[in-house]
């Protein structure tokens, strides 16, 4: 049985497909994300939403679907949430 991704993993690994996979302004698209982040449309959908609203993602419209960028503060996060995972790593622990 494999091991289950808490919702803290699967938010920094959102946040840093749309970080690394974006190279222009347009933004990642919904497709793009289920499929490099591995996770269902209607999971991906809640969990989108609150990004936006807690500002960690700025959700850009495009002509046929929205996209999402990562905001200043999603990138801020996404780099505490690495230095305080390789913290815990170096003592043995996971979160």
């Amino acid at each position: 049985m494999g091991i289950y991704r808490t919702q803290i993993v699967i938010v920094t690994d959102i946040l840093d497909v749309v970080e690394t996979d974006t190279f222009d302004n347009d933004g990642a698209s919904i497709t793009h994300l289920i499929r490099r982040a591995n996770i269902s449309h209607g999971r991906l959908s809640k969990i989108l939403k609150n990004l936006v609203s807690q500002g960690l993602l700025e959700e850009v419209d495009a002509t046929k679907a929205s996209k999402y960028r990562i905001s200043m503060s999603g990138r801020e996060f996404l780099q505490a949430y690495k230095t305080f995972s390789e913290f815990t790593d170096g003592f043995g622990l996971t979160i």
